[in-house]
């Protein structure tokens, strides 16, 4: 068969194709779109902490026993699943219709990752009484430890009492705050207020 000029041409210029297209997928990251697919993290149970790591946790922590804290624990967790954080600490505070809030603890995450925080604020409500009290706090969606150093309104009509426990909620955009405080004293009545948690101790509370 006799070639034609265009013949010649086509050959060499199809083969050069071929190696081309064979060498770029020999190529690093030829695949990067599907690699990064692949190996993008996903939201696993090890990212957060299991349901019975904190009944454990706050046990040893309130020095109750189990059976107390799982039934709190678990309406928690049916509501919210696993926390990726939690703050163990210790406040003070006091109310004659207008009420204060003190307290210090430290944040762990589930990464290992610890800071000290310090936390204060005001209430208003129908809220009598004095109390000292240790405080559990579950953090829902923290991203890292500084972006608890803020204001985190309380969510009204979220606060339950459970074998001795208090647990209300609080919330600031996707975080999510669940304390759990048992200690002496009493707060009585429903209150609105809020918590800022900071780096160090500030004892103005607004």
């Amino acid at each position: 068969m006799k070639m034609t000029p265009l013949t010649r041409l086509a050959r060499p210029l199809s083969a050069f194709f071929i190696a081309t297209m064979t060498l770029a997928a020999s190529l690093p990251g030829a695949h990067a779109e599907d690699g990064a697919r692949q190996e993008a993290p996903a939201t696993t149970s090890e990212s957060t902490y299991s349901e019975a790591e904190v009944i454990e946790a706050t046990s040893k922590f309130f020095g109750v026993t189990a059976e107390t804290m799982a039934e709190v624990v678990h309406r928690i967790f049916s509501d919210n699943g696993g926390p990726n954080a939690y703050i163990k600490g210790e406040e003070g505070g006091g109310a004659v219709v207008v009420g204060l809030r003190y307290g210090d603890g430290t944040i762990v995450m589930k990464s290992g990752e610890t800071k000290p925080v310090f936390w204060q604020g005001p209430s208003a409500g129908w809220d009598f009484g004095g109390d000292g009290t240790k405080v559990f706090t579950l953090v829902y969606n923290l991203p890292d430890t500084n972006k608890i150093y803020q204001r985190f309104p309380g969510v009204s009509g979220s606060a339950f009492f459970i074998g001795g426990i208090s647990v209300n909620y609080q919330q600031r955009g996707n975080i999510i705050l669940v304390p759990m405080r048992a200690g002496v004293g009493f707060r009585l009545g429903a209150n609105i207020g809020y918590l800022k948690y900071t780096k160090e101790r500030e004892w103005i509370p607004f």
